[in-house]
């Protein structure tokens, strides 16, 4: 019997379907992996890489290029899972893991994942702050942004939410534009790109855990995986509660070609936000970004006085990107990890518990901005964890990669295996160096 043919699904699909003209078409084909490109460049990873650019010049430069294929592997193997079991990652590693284990792992991704969306709500709110100019403090606004975003996702359509997503991935662009602007040194910038520099020093290991956790991060995993099923099931909204009967080759080459767009796009930005701030304000002197008004003197150059719009409208796009992705992809691995039913594509009548855990995700976010930490600290501080909680998903995930029984004939080939190896190692060993470099008060 032949395969039913592919179809659109209403919110961007990495399902083949026939090409549209211009931005908006480019825009509707690319579907969770160019989201969960977006995402990553959220309001921790503007936050980390300004700090780290304008703390280390262009030393950490590199990682874009050293992260890019990585990333780009671990994404790939998130979403092949995920179209060949047809589950989402949560319920796939509790199917072949023990459960406490998996159970613990997924702690580690709340308690990451609450602590993120903490910093970017605050994040957010301090850049509407910098768009009033203080007339409106940062931690009024901080309630209205967490109810704008959770209005989002419960009364917005599932279409209605990507088409939102996808268009706010644009406002990240500042931050390219803004490297061409500042005039750096083209033969320092492409040594520091092509030759890795590394310091033996606290700082500069923290600095590097910070960069991996906000470019390779947990909740990125789990949101690449949900998302492919939901588009699974918006194909077949005929009946979309049955299980998949294997993956098809067409999915997963269009699956592939998503995720490495994506992948590209969020190092792209990283690598800018890093050139850009390190051009103009390490160059300068100022090597300590501590506050939205010295991160956005990064942007100086392109936008002179108003620095501070560009920067505000960049943060807050991207915050409003990111925030619902990080309460999606912890409700998610909850309601994975405990097999109860509900999606971003359901309705809140119809999956009253899902919704329900999506907003005390945000709610506990709300909570941390009231323990007054500050946000563009608390961005980085983000950043490690995640660097620290990625490790040991990681290594669950690559297990689960080689499971031929899982994973019939899309098991993990050599070179997925080696790049996610790869990235797993590097990251285990840069978290470990972290912490005895804190031990030994180097």
């Amino acid at each position: 019997m032949a395969e039913p043919a592919d179809r659109p699904t209403p919110g961007g699909t990495t399902v083949p379907e026939p090409k549209r003209g211009g931005i908006s078409g480019f825009l509707h084909l690319l579907g969770p992996g160019l989201i969960t490109g977006a995402s990553d460049d959220d309001p921790s990873g503007i936050g980390t890489y300004s700090q780290v650019g304008s703390q280390f010049g262009y030393g950490l430069l590199w990682l874009a290029l050293f992260t890019f294929p990585l990333m780009s592997a671990v994404q790939e193997l998130c979403a092949r899972i995920a179209l060949q079991t047809g589950v989402g990652l949560g319920a796939s590693l509790r199917r072949k893991f023990p459960r406490w284990l998996v159970g613990i792992a997924i702690l580690g991704l709340l308690a990451a994942n609450t602590f993120n969306v903490g910093a970017d709500l605050g994040a957010v709110a301090a850049a509407g702050s910098l768009l009033s100019r203080g007339a409106l403090h940062a931690l009024w606004l901080v309630v209205p942004v967490a109810l704008l975003i959770i209005g989002m996702q419960v009364f917005a359509t599932y279409a209605t939410i990507f088409k939102i997503f996808k268009w706010l991935t644009l406002a990240l662009f500042a931050y390219v534009v803004t490297a061409f602007f500042a005039h750096p040194p083209l033969l320092e910038v492409v040594r520091a790109t092509v030759v890795p520099h590394v310091e033996f020093s606290k700082d500069f290991v923290v600095a590097l855990v910070a960069v991996l956790g906000t470019t390779i991060s947990p909740y990125l995993f789990f949101w690449q995986a949900s998302s492919e099923v939901d588009e699974l099931a918006q194909a077949d909204a005929a009946n979309p509660e049955r299980g998949r009967r294997g993956l098809r080759l067409s999915e997963l080459r269009a699956a592939r070609t998503d995720v490495v767009i994506g992948m590209a796009f969020s190092n792209l930005v990283m690598y800018f936000i890093i050139l850009t701030s390190a051009a103009v304000l390490h160059a300068h002197g100022k090597t300590g970004v501590q506050t939205a008004d010295q991160a956005a003197a990064a942007l100086a150059p392109l936008a002179g006085p108003f620095a501070f719009i560009v920067f505000s409208v960049g943060l807050i796009g991207a915050g409003l990107l990111a925030i619902p992705i990080l309460t999606g992809s912890a409700t998610y691995a909850i309601k994975e990890f405990f097999g109860f039913g509900g999606s971003l594509a359901s309705k809140p009548r119809q999956r009253p518990t899902f919704y329900l855990i999506l907003t005390l995700a945000t709610v506990a976010g709300v909570a941390m901005n009231f323990i007054h930490l500050d946000p563009i600290r608390a961005l980085f501080i983000a950043a490690v964890i995640n660097g620290v909680v990625a490790p040991p998903l990681l290594l669950l995930i690559v297990l689960l990669g080689l499971d031929r029984a899982v994973m019939k004939r899309y098991v993990s080939g050599k070179v997925s295996l080696a790049l996610t190896g790869m990235a797993t190692a590097f990251m285990t060993v840069a978290a470990i160096s972290m912490f005895v470099t804190m031990l030994a008060g180097h």
